[in-house]
C-alpha cells in the first residue's frame, strides 16, 4: 500500500512540475508498479489495449480528415455568422454547442469534432485556440450529465441501482442536473477562461503566417480574371493528343497552366480522387479532363471551338470555379542580383524544363506582367510567380544564388484543405455519432469510431496515410493508457477500499447530506489521479451500501458519484476530453488547475446542495 501511494505522489508532483514531458511520467509510474511486483505486465499494459484508447485513436484520425478536408472550416464560418466577431457571444456558443452535441454523443468524441472546429473559428477572429479549448472538453463533461448515454459513468451508477434489486434510470433522468452543471459551468468559465487561458503569442496556422496566402497571391496577380477552364469530353479532338503537339502559345497565345482529370488510386479505393498535372509537353489528355487556360476571351473561344472542348461557367463573383490547390501550388521568388537567370528571357531559363515549374506572372515595381511572360527579360528584383507540385517549388530553395522563395512551401502545402472531400468527410462523421446515438444499430462505438477513421482513409481525406497518422498526439494517448492501471493498483493494494471505509466510518453517523458530500469530494479527489470510469466503478458500491447502512435513497448517493467522478477538472489526465485539448492548447497541468480545480469545487458545492432536492433522501 505504502509503495502504491509514494509512486502515486510522486507523480503527481512531476505532473505538477512540468518539467518532465507528461506521458513520460506516467511510463515511469507504469514501469515502478511493475518493477515491484504490484501489477502484472498484463495488469500493466491493459490500458494500451483499453476501448478508451482505441476510440481516442480512431478520433484524433476523424477530427484530422475534418480538418483536412475543410469541413471545420465551413462548419465554423456558419456558426461564426452566428457569433460575430465577439469573443463572449463565440465563447458562449462553443459551450452551447458542445453541450447539445454532448447530450447525444460519448464526451470523447464531442471534443474530437469539436476542436478542428473550435480551432478555425478562433483563428478567424484572431483569437488564441487556448481560450476556447479547455472550457470545451470541460462542457463536453458536463453536458455529459444530461442523458444516460452521456458519459460511461452514467452507466455505472444504472447498473448499480438495477443490481441492487431499484429501478432503472431513465434516458433523460439526468436532464435536470446535467442543465445545471452547464449552466453553472459556463458562468464560472467565462471569468476564468479569460483571465488564465487568453495567453498571446500562441496562435498557430495560418493567422501566425506572416507570409501571403494562395488566395491573396491569386487576387494580387489577377490570375482569375483571365483564367477559363476547358473540359474535355468524348468528342473532342484533344483526346488522345499531347500538348507539346498543340503549340497554342504560338497559335492562339493561350498558356495551359494545369491539367485536372479524375482517377482512382490505391490508397483511395472507395471513392473518386481529383488529381492536378502540370501542363507538361508530353502530358496526354484523356476525357473529362478540365484544362487550366490563361488568355482572353476571344482567343479562348477560338481555341475552343476548334477543337470542340466545352468552357465551363464561372462563379457569380467572377472568380473561376475550382482555382484551388491541392498537389499543385504556387509561390513568389524574388531574383537576386547574383543570379544567373537576370537579363534571361523566362523562356530562355527554361523553368518548366529545368525546375518542373512554371512562371505565371512577374511582378517589377509593383507592377504586374501577366502577357507575354515567356518573351519577357527578367530583371533584378523582380518576383516571379511559380507554380508547380509543392515538392518541385521547394527545390527551388536549393538555387539560393538565383533566387529566394518567399514563405516555405512545404508548410503552404500543409495548410492546403481537400475541399472537394469535404462531403465525404461529413458524411462519415455523421454517419458514426448517429451510430454512437441510436442503440437499435448494433455496432459498438470504439467500432463505429474505427470504421470511420479507416474511411477518412480509404476515400481519400487525407493525402496519404502518413498524414493520417501525424494527427494522432501521441503523447496524450501514452499518457491516458499509462495512467489507467493505476485504479487496478490502487485497488490490489488495498488504497481504494481504506479511503472508502475511513469515509464512511468517519461520516455515517451524522446527516445524510454530510455523507453524501464526502462521498462526492472522495469520489472528485480520486478521479485526479485514475480514470473516471474505474472511479465511479469503485466508488459505486460504497456509495450503495453506504445508503443502505443509514436507511436512505442510494439514487442521490450514485448520483454524486457519478458528478463527482464526470467533472473533474483539475487534472488533464482524469478524463479523456481534458487530455484531448492538451497538445491543441499548448496547456501545462498547472493550466487545468488554476480554471478547472475552483470550477470543480464550486460545482461540487452546489449540486451537493441541489441533489436533495432533484432526488430526495
Amino acid at each position: 500500500m505504502i509503495e502504491t501511494i509514494v509512486v502515486l505522489l510522486l507523480s503527481v508532483v512531476f505532473f505538477i512540475s512540468g518539467k518532465i514531458r507528461s506521458d513520460i511520467v506516467a511510463l515511469c509510474a507504469l514501469v515502478a508498479l511493475m518493477v515491484m511486483n504490484i501489477l502484472t505486465p498484463e495488469e500493466a499494459l491493459s490500458g494500451f489495449s483499453n476501448n478508451v484508447i482505441i476510440m481516442m485513436v480512431g478520433l484524433f484520425v476523424v477530427g484530422g480528415a475534418i480538418f483536412q478536408t475543410g469541413l471545420a472550416k465551413m462548419i465554423s464560418s456558419k456558426l461564426m455568422k452566428l457569433a460575430g466577431t465577439s469573443e463572449t457571444r463565440l465563447f458562449l456558443l462553443v459551450m452551447l454547442v458542445t453541450s447539445m452535441m454532448g447530450a447525444f454523443v460519448s464526451n470523447t468524441g464531442t471534443v474530437a469534432i469539436m476542436i478542428p472546429i473550435v480551432v478555425s473559428m478562433a483563428m478567424s477572429v484572431k483569437m488564441n485556440p487556448s481560450r476556447l479549448l479547455m472550457p470545451l472538453a470541460f462542457a463536453s463533461s458536463m453536458s455529459g450529465m444530461m442523458t444516460l448515454i452521456g458519459t460511461p459513468p452514467n452507466l455505472v451508477i444504472n447498473d448499480a441501482l438495477v443490481k441492487g434489486g431499484y429501478d432503472g434510470l431513465g434516458f433523460f433522468t439526468f436532464l435536470p442536473v446535467g442543465l445545471i452543471c452547464a449552466t453553472v459551468g459556463t458562468i464560472i468559465l467565462l471569468p476564468l477562461s479569460k483571465r488564465f487561458l487568453s495567453k498571446p503569442g500562441a496562435l498557430s496556422g495560418a493567422s501566425a503566417s506572416s507570409g501571403k496566402s494562395l488566395k491573396t497571391l491569386v487576387k494580387e496577380y489577377g490570375i482569375a480574371n483571365n483564367l477559363h477552364r476547358l473540359q474535355v469530353d468524348d468528342k473532342s479532338l484533344l483526346v488522345g493528343k499531347m500538348i507539346g503537339e498543340l503549340d497554342i502559345r504560338k497559335a492562339y497565345g493561350l498558356n495551359i497552366i494545369e491539367v485536372r482529370h479524375i482517377e482512382r488510386s490505391q490508397r483511395n479505393l472507395l471513392a473518386k480522387n481529383v488529381v492536378q498535372q502540370a501542363a507538361d509537353s508530353d502530358t496526354v489528355l484523356r476525357s473529362d479532363d478540365i484544362l487550366y487556360v490563361s488568355g482572353n476571351d476571344e482567343q479562348v473561344t477560338a481555341f475552343a471551338q476548334k477543337y470542340k472542348l466545352e468552357i465551363v461557367s464561372t462563379d457569380d463573383d467572377g472568380a473561376n470555379k475550382g482555382l484551388d490547390f491541392y498537389d499543385i501550388g504556387v509561390a513568389e521568388i524574388v531574383v537576386m542580383s547574383t543570379s544567373s537567370v537576370v537579363n534571361k528571357s523566362v523562356r530562355e531559363v527554361e523553368f518548366r524544363t529545368k525546375y518542373n515549374v512554371s512562371v505565371l506572372g512577374i511582378c517589377r515595381k509593383n507592377k504586374y506582367i501577366l502577357q507575354g511572360i515567356a518573351d519577357e527579360v527578367i530583371h533584378v528584383g523582380d518576383v516571379l510567380l511559380v507554380q508547380g507540385t509543392w515538392d518541385n517549388i521547394a527545390n527551388l530553395e536549393k538555387e539560393s544564388n538565383d533566387w529566394i522563395v518567399v514563405g516555405r512551401p512545404l508548410e503552404e502545402a500543409a495548410k492546403v484543405t481537400l475541399d472537394y472531400k469535404a462531403p465525404v468527410a461529413a458524411i462519415i462523421m455523421l454517419a458514426m455519432i448517429a451510430v454512437m446515438v441510436f442503440d437499435f444499430i448494433p455496432i459498438a462505438p470504439v467500432t463505429a469510431v474505427m470504421i470511420a477513421g479507416l474511411l477518412m482513409v480509404l476515400t481519400g481525406c487525407f493525402r496519404n496515410v502518413e498524414a493520417a497518422y501525424k494527427t494522432i498526439n501521441w503523447e496524450s494517448i501514452v499518457l491516458i493508457a499509462a495512467m489507467m492501471p493505476m485504479s487496478v493498483a490502487l485497488q490490489k493494494t488495498g488504497v481504494s477500499e481504506w479511503i472508502s471505509s475511513s469515509l464512511v466510518s468517519s461520516l455515517g453517523g451524522y446527516s445524510p447530506l454530510l455523507l453524501m458530500a464526502g462521498i462526492y469530494f472522495t469520489t472528485s479527489f480520486m478521479t485526479m489521479f485514475i480514470s473516471n470510469t474505474a472511479t465511479a466503478v469503485l466508488m459505486a458500491p460504497i456509495a450503495m451500501s453506504s445508503a443502505v447502512q443509514v436507511g436512505v435513497s442510494p439514487v442521490p448517493f450514485l448520483f454524486a458519484v457519478t458528478l463527482g467522478a464526470s467533472l473533474c477538472f483539475a487534472s488533464p489526465f482524469s478524463t479523456p476530453p481534458n487530455a484531448l485539448v492538451m497538445p491543441a492548447g499548448q496547456y501545462k497541468f498547472s493550466d487545468y488547475v488554476k480554471v478547472g480545480l475552483p470550477l470543480q469545487i464550486i460545482l461540487g458545492i452546489v449540486m451537493i446542495l441541489v441533489l436533495p432536492f432533484l432526488f430526495p433522501f
